[in-house]
């Protein structure tokens, strides 16, 4: 049994529906395919007031605007790239290949084999969001990606020189500055100037993200990404004004950003409340933080830390951190969520921005079946089969003889046939009669 002292709030409808954002999406999509760069500049045009020379940056040109950068933001870029570098190597690490004989001179066996070429959309517009390029270059490069093409759009009309230093230092083979469901389609489809890529990852708008859906299966894709969420489990020992600005800081990614906090004290809730609402008027991003928590945000007390979880569960958020006395509990009595950021020590802003972890992350619920990107996805997991005693050959031929009969695929009958056959000295009648 819950209390919910805080319900969400039911907003009007301002931005565009969701059909209305997918014609548009499937119109620019068909353009490109049609019409290839002369489709993608004028949409660059129409969308961003951006249309230079080449969408393309040089290297000289890339090596002048990192130049020109202060010291201590190209150092920091490099200090969380190693951190991301490092984390996802460890994760390559665990995927070992595998080759087994099942039976003598039956082999079988698997390897990870990483893709050609990813894409790498980093976000930008209003926010220059440079930890998107360490999240979607740096981890396909660990995995062995030979040509990584980053995009990322002008900001307010301008080169994000921020962005920019993140692709090239993550290792990005080539960096676009060019936004949108534009940038997704070249990369998905291939145009004159812009590769083709075999998969596309990074967030974006509600655009981005439907070109995304709309393109997938003609390139691959990280996953289904909605507004970005926090859910925050908390006890009666958690600091509420701690709990407070951790539900803001992710407010603050959008007027649609789901924040809620799950507590077994009253107490808590009620105190956090209160210091949210001292805190939105002074921040600087009230503008998206406010709308989210009123229309967005959730406050439940329930019994217990048992109940909590459970509860915690059904919604299987995003980023789920937990402010309890005994944090790691949550690793065994959760299943459903993105990522969880265990005790005040460390925050959901840790990990989408520095920490090392891949902030791309399921959201509306996609927890229940996937996990967020890392470097696995970058690798295609490929099987091999060999049979080299020609004993095991003739019954393998036998057996799937037989069970493909039942089936009624006699081709595939008879590949195993004459490798039955083949090792037994049989005759094959239906050999014989096609003679």
């Amino acid at each position: 049994m819950s209390t919910q002292l805080k319900t969400p709030t039911t907003a009007s409808q301002t931005a565009p529906g969701r059909d209305a954002v997918a014609d548009v999406v499937r119109d620019v999509i068909e353009d490109i395919r049609r019409d290839g760069d002369d489709a993608v500049r004028r949409y660059s045009e129409k969308f961003d007031n951006w249309s230079p020379a080449s969408f393309r940056l040089g290297e000289a040109e890339i090596q002048d605007l990192i130049a020109a950068l202060p010291t201590t933001v190209v150092d920091d870029i490099r200090t969380v790239q190693a951190n991301v570098r490092e984390f996802a190597r460890r994760q390559r690490e665990t995927m070992l290949d595998l080759e087994v004989e099942t039976e003598p001179g039956v082999f079988l066996g698997h390897r990870h084999v990483p893709i050609s070429a990813s894409g790498a959309y980093v976000p930008g517009g209003r926010y220059p969001l440079t930890a998107s390029a360490h999240m979607t270059v740096v981890t396909a490069k660990v995995a062995g990606v030979e040509r990584v093409t980053a995009c990322t759009p002008p900001l307010r009309g301008e080169i994000p020189p921020a962005t920019i230093a993140a692709m090239h230092l993550a290792g990005a083979d080539e960096v676009f500055v060019l936004g949108g469901v534009q940038a997704v389609a070249a990369l998905a489809l291939g145009t004159e100037s812009i590769g083709r890529v075999d998969l596309i990852a990074g967030p974006g708008n509600a655009y981005v993200a439907e070109a995304k859906r709309q393109l997938f299966g003609e390139v691959g894709i990280d996953l289904f990404a909605g507004p970005t969420e926090i859910l925050v489990v908390a006890d009666e020992h958690a600091d509420p004004f701690v709990v407070a600005v951790d539900l803001l800081s992710q407010a603050e990614h959008g007027p649609d950003s789901p924040a809620v906090l799950i507590t077994t004290s009253e107490r808590i809730a009620r105190e956090t409340v209160a210091h949210v609402e001292e805190l939105l008027p002074g921040m600087s991003t009230n503008d998206m933080a406010g709308p989210a928590w009123r229309d967005h945000g959730e406050v439940h007390v329930v019994e217990d830390l048992d109940a909590a979880y459970r509860l915690a569960d059904t919604f299987a958020s995003e980023h789920v951190q937990i402010l309890t006395q005994e944090p790691r509990e949550a690793l065994d009595k959760m299943r459903h969520y993105g990522a969880l950021f265990l005790g005040e020590g460390t925050c959901v802003s840790y990990g989408d921005k520095v920490i090392g972890t891949n902030h791309v992350l399921p959201t509306r619920g996609a927890a229940r079946y996937t996990g967020g990107l890392w470097v696995g996805k970058y690798l295609r997991t490929v099987t091999f089969q060999e049979v080299t005693d020609p004993a095991a050959s003739a019954r393998l031929g036998e057996l799937c003889g037989r069970t493909a009969r039942v089936e009624l695929f006699e081709g595939h009958a008879r590949s195993g046939d004459v490798r039955a056959a083949k090792h037994s000295g049989a005759e094959l009648p239906w050999a014989l009669a096609a003679r």
